[in-house]
């Protein structure tokens, strides 16, 4: 009698209940059911979106990308230890060619005033603050802006040469672009601090090894 008996309105509706949340749950945007997998909580999701792309994944990968990380340390090392040696693999591109080469000897081998632009600049600050007011207004008004055209003159003169004369005579050189700047800057920074180290001293006429 228990087969053909009605069951009750309770009974009946809660299948449809239960079915009708399955289909919610499962129509949400970017929602993929698994079987016997639980959803993932939305604060994992979000943490695993924002893993990073070349986060190891294994022990094995971050024992990789380690020993990657220490050989790139290691030449920038050797890179730095080598070139005041004058060891050209180490050398920036921009240092490349004979025609880089005379740049630097024509530097190199003449005194200037901006090579001593940065000592200049140190004795101002200082007398700007500890000076009396007579000899701030002559450092402000008199010492710095001859500085500052003596500088000037000075790189152009050196840029005009040393762009004339690699044009002359280094005229199939891949390097000759931004030469006169090259030159310049390189007037502008302290002799013994100069990369790759000078190769003649001032007065020194330049020699045969700038050309070959």
């Amino acid at each position: 009698m228990d087969v053909f008996r009605r069951r009750s309105a309770s009974e009946s509706k809660e299948p449809a209940v239960t079915g009708a949340a399955e289909t919610a749950e499962g129509s949400q945007k970017g929602y993929t059911p698994k079987k016997g997998v639980p959803t993932p909580k939305r604060r994992d999701s979000q943490a695993e979106l924002r893993r990073p792309l070349n986060a190891p994944q294994s022990r094995k990968e971050a024992y990789r990308q380690y020993r990657e990380r220490r050989a790139r340390e290691q030449q920038r090392t050797a890179s730095k230890s080598g070139a005041p040696k004058g060891e050209e693999r180490y050398f920036r591109p921009q240092d490349f060619g004979p025609a880089r080469a005379y740049a630097r000897d024509a530097v190199d081998s003449r005194r200037s005033l901006s090579e001593f632009f940065l000592y200049f600049s140190l004795v101002i600050i200082v007398a700007l603050i500890a000076a009396p007011v007579e000899i701030q207004a002559a450092i402000t008004y008199i010492a710095w802006p001859v500085m500052m055209v003596t500088i000037v003159v000075e790189g152009v003169f050196i840029a005009r040469r040393v762009k004339k004369y690699t044009a002359e005579h280094f005229p199939n050189d891949d390097n000759l672009r931004g030469i006169g700047l090259y030159a310049a800057m390189r007037q502008l920074q302290i002799r013994r601090l100069r990369l790759p180290k000078p190769r003649v001293k001032p007065g020194e006429p330049i020699g045969t090894a700038a050309k070959g």
